[in-house]
């Protein structure tokens, strides 16, 4: 019999979640995917995966058929779990623990002492022991380290992820990884488990510094997109190129503004700088102007593409892509979805939307009037503006002799 702590329960088999369970699977952990979604369970069963990225299907594949990664919507014992569900804001960018709360409580009736559970899920700070809490209320049988330090039943710690989309099996490997524990003792034993798959280095500090750590990653980045895309409105105001000054601003040896685009997506930066501005509001005036810039920039897009399209009597806009970042399925928060919806509220002609990736249109766009789902080479031959909102491979081979008497919008500098 295999020895319980080669057993890893992994709570939510998302972007993060998925890859999670199908490399400590390869890695001979016997592994439980957990998710609410009986779709979700009901596809990892049969060996196949409900996202797209690189290789995965693969793996998970090869996991199941060797019975080392099996899917249920309940938890069983285990004896580790990985907690890997979402965190998004409410409408107010009040952080929304919900999801957490609920997979705190799916778990609480199995754990036994000797336990180890880790959250990968990003989280405002504090979190990792307020979930330590609820646990504690569920059972108050067991000690947890929030009472009891290293004396605990259960040990509790907090490991970020921090990996790209397209990129995600290879980084999970490959990166450095943050591992905070509400006790030393909870760090040494989280440590213990990702060494068995992690070739990076294992950086270890409390729960709360690796709280901020995550969320402070994020949020550098938000600013630093909101300076090129304001330096993108500025060139839009003067009539010049965004990429050339960027490029020759780029040449100074300190200097490294990175790539303007069509506003921010996906649910780690356009999401995480409200979980700090929430937790100190008073001391976050940068992170709340980059959001203001990041979120504002869909709009700015939009209208340039309206004032495109009033040159037509009649005008047809392909837009190319949904995704908030290339080569990937994720719609979550992306500023694509947020441009072509602004476009077909317009009512100002035929949106022809591209998105090589997904089957439907999100359901806030397959309800719109006017918007259509179309392939690359429909869009291409019937649009008069042509929009490139994401990067894609597909778009990246389109011949600059099939865009010739369009009006193109490039909002990723691709075909500058």
């Amino acid at each position: 019999m295999k020895p319980k702590h080669d057993t890893v329960c992994v709570v939510g088999l998302g972007y993060v979640g998925l890859p999670t369970a199908a490399i400590l699977a390869s890695r001979g952990f016997d592994v439980l995917g957990v998710d609410v979604n009986a779709e979700t369970v009901a596809l990892v069963n049969q060996g196949k995966v409900h996202i797209v990225e690189p290789d995965l299907d693969i793996l998970v594949n090869g996991a199941v058929a060797r019975g080392k990664l099996k899917a249920a919507t309940r938890p069983a014992p285990a004896g580790a779990f990985i907690i890997a569900v979402p965190t998004p804001f409410v409408d107010d960018h009040k952080p929304d623990l919900s999801y957490l709360k609920e997979a705190a409580k799916s778990i609480a009736g199995v754990l036994e002492k000797g336990d180890l559970v880790i959250i990968e899920s990003t989280l405002p700070v504090g979190t990792t022991e307020a979930l330590c809490a609820w646990l504690a209320k569920a059972r108050p049988d067991l000690r947890f380290p929030h009472q009891a330090g290293s004396e605990a039943d259960v040990q509790v710690a907090h490991s970020p992820e921090r990996v790209l989309p397209g990129r995600v099996l290879m980084e999970l490997a490959q990166n450095d990884r943050v591992i905070g524990g509400v006790s030393p003792l909870c760090a040494e034993r989280a440590e213990g488990l990702y060494r068995r798959f992690v070739n990076g280095e294992c950086l270890i500090t409390t729960a709360c510094t690796a709280e901020l750590v995550k969320l402070a990653e994020n949020s550098y980045r938000d600013v630093n997109i909101a300076f090129a895309n304001e330096l993108s409105l500025v060139c839009d105001r003067l009539g010049l190129n965004v990429w050339d000054v960027a490029d020759l601003a780029n040449r100074h040896p300190r200097v490294d503004i990175l790539k303007p685009g069509p506003g921010v997506g996906g649910h780690c930066v356009a999401v995480d700088p409200w979980f700090i501005i929430d937790s100190a509001p008073g001391e976050t005036p940068l992170m709340r102007a980059a959001r203001a810039v990041n979120d504002a920039k869909p709009a700015h897009v939009a209208a340039r593409i309206l004032a495109a399209a009033a040159e037509f009597p009649a005008p047809r806009i392909a837009c190319l892509g949904l995704s908030y970042k290339a080569d990937i399925d994720d719609l979550r928060e992306s500023p694509a979805v947020e441009i072509v919806r602004i476009l077909a509220t317009q009512g100002k002609g035929d949106i022809l939307v591209v998105e090589p990736h997904v089957r439907h249109l999100p359901e806030c766009l397959e309800t719109l009037d006017r918007v259509t789902a179309v392939d690359l080479d429909r869009a291409l031959e019937a649009a008069d503006v042509v929009v490139l909102l994401v990067d894609h491979k597909p778009f990246k081979a389109v011949a600059p002799e099939r865009l010739e008497g369009k009006t193109v919008i490039d909002t990723r500098g691709l075909w500058r």
